[in-house]
């Protein structure tokens, strides 16, 4: 029951109530997120074969941009306006089934993607992940690279007894190696203006955000979302892809996703410190979705929406109940004209 209710929402949203289009399509692009393709041992991070050419095959049909993640970087710096049906592929940790799997049918198609490393995972030459080798295969033929950090920790939390100076410098250690080892095999162009990154596991804390933009990056979560201009470089979104979430309907509504008009929110930091279940408080922009197509989602049925002001703009949303140690995301969208406005804002309880 956990997804049911909000895949329930999204696919009979079109036939529930038809909203009008908006009148103007906001700059945006989508990323999606990717991990292992054909790996029937992990569905949770799996997407099947006949999924993912199904999804290439509805993105070409249906005339979407294929774009380096690091050329949308570039526009949302640039504060350039992103075309409608641009989107990014992007895969963390660089497991072999991407290059047995994935690869060739990118290739086949010309399409670039990027690829979000764990530097430590090649260097101990596991059969679960590519070689650096065939990185570089693949990178003659539209791959991209990008920091993943050198262990894959869960970089928010201190280690037993670890002072918070400890904690900095054991992960900007992690992470400059991480980009030394890309360097090192990949050239010195590799992951290079931009500098990306990618939160393992998409967890990220305000602290750690300051970190990580503070050495230079544009990160990236797990959380599901639109990228738009103006760049936010804290821990940009992208949609996640597994076999739960494969199927062509449900692939669609993300590709076409747009993004939810936030003017402000509180509190921006994911990490639970004070009251759980934590309460989210959203201004919206006036006038650009409609406040009655608005639904939010936590694992199950709707959650009670609470509109702070007469014109419905303003709205709190509040789990009924305690969240759990490690990360949950409230998820919101709003269908107008058939496509979904979407946020999902994520929360981080760290382990006791």
């Amino acid at each position: 029951m956990k997804r049911r209710w909000f895949l329930l929402i999204l696919l009979l949203g079109p036939f529930l109530q038809a909203w009008p289009a908006p009148t103007e399509v906001p700059s945006h692009a989508v990323a999606f997120i990717y991990h292992r393709f054909g790996d029937p041992r992990y569905p949770s991070t799996n997407t099947r074969l006949d999924q993912f050419r199904a999804q290439l095959d509805w993105l070409e049909k249906n005339h979407y941009q294929v774009w380096p993640l690091p050329r949308i970087v570039d526009y949302l710096k640039g504060d350039k306006p992103l075309p409608d049906r641009v989107v990014a592929i992007t895969v963390d940790d660089a497991f072999e089934s991407l290059y047995q799997n994935a690869y060739p049918l990118l290739k086949a198609r010309g399409w670039p993607f990027t690829v979000f490393v764990s530097t430590d995972s090649l260097d101990s030459h596991s059969p679960d992940f590519v070689s650096w080798d065939q990185l570089r295969e693949m990178g003659a033929h539209g791959a991209n690279f990008a920091n993943h950090t050198a262990d894959h920790g869960h970089l928010p939390f201190r280690l037993h007894g670890e002072s918070d100076l400890a904690w900095a410098d054991r992960v900007r250690a992690d992470v400059d190696k991480a980009q030394a080892r890309l360097q090192a095999e990949l050239g010195k162009d590799a992951n290079n203006e931009p500098k990306l990154m990618a939160y393992p596991y998409g967890e990220f804390t305000e602290e750690l955000v300051k970190l990580v933009n503070g050495m230079g990056y544009v990160a990236f979560g797990q959380q599901a979302g639109v990228l738009a201009p103006p760049l936010d470089a804290r821990a940009l979104p992208r949609f996640p892809i597994d076999e739960h979430y494969g199927s062509v309907e449900e692939f669609a509504l993300r590709a076409r996703a747009l993004p939810l008009p936030i003017k402000s929110l509180s509190p921006w930091d994911p990490e639970l410190k004070g009251d759980n279940p934590p309460k989210l408080e959203v201004t919206l922009e006036p006038g650009k979705v409609p406040p009655e197509a608005l639904r939010c989602f936590l694992n199950g049925p709707p959650m009670d929406v609470a509109w702070l002001d007469a014109g419905k703009t303003s709205f709190s949303i509040r789990a009924t109940a305690p969240l759990p140690e490690g990360h949950d995301r409230y998820n919101c969208t709003a269908l107008a004209g058939g496509r979904y406005y979407w946020y999902s804002h994520m929360w981080l309880l760290a382990p006791r």
